[in-house]
């Protein structure tokens, strides 16, 4: 059993080294092929030469790419839930009327706030 963990494990390091070669921008293509090649042909000793000589990069292009997706989720949720459009001026008077009309605000009330939507200085309620 310990033997079938160890190998799964092996092969997990293996395609995230794999990928690592792939994500590099820093290699060449022919840098990017030779460590394949070390990796595919000596599998053991490739990937533990990479881990060894690479290893540190590897963890700061995941993190990399892992902020990358987190800044492209955020992005995707912000246009997807779309903030509200602020109201514009004559929608803002209507409601304002609107709570003049009904009583819940006072005829000075609905004076100064016009007046602050008159000149654009409307806090967001």
């Amino acid at each position: 059993m310990l033997w079938f963990v160890l190998l799964v494990m092996w092969f997990v390091l293996l395609f995230k080294v794999i990928v690592d070669v792939f994500r590099d921008d820093s290699l060449n293509g022919w840098a990017k092929a030779g460590w394949l090649i070390f990796a595919i042909a000596l599998p053991f000793l490739g990937v533990f030469v990479y881990v060894v000589a690479r290893g540190k990069g590897m963890g700061q292009r995941e993190l990399a790419e892992a902020r990358e997706r987190q800044a492209a989720f955020d992005s995707y949720v912000r246009e997807t839930a779309g903030a509200k459009s602020p109201r514009s001026s004559a929608e803002e008077l209507a409601r304002l009327s609107e709570l003049r009309n009904h009583g819940d605000i006072t005829e000075d009330e609905f004076r100064r706030a016009k007046e602050q939507v008159l000149t654009g200085s409307a806090a967001t309620r």
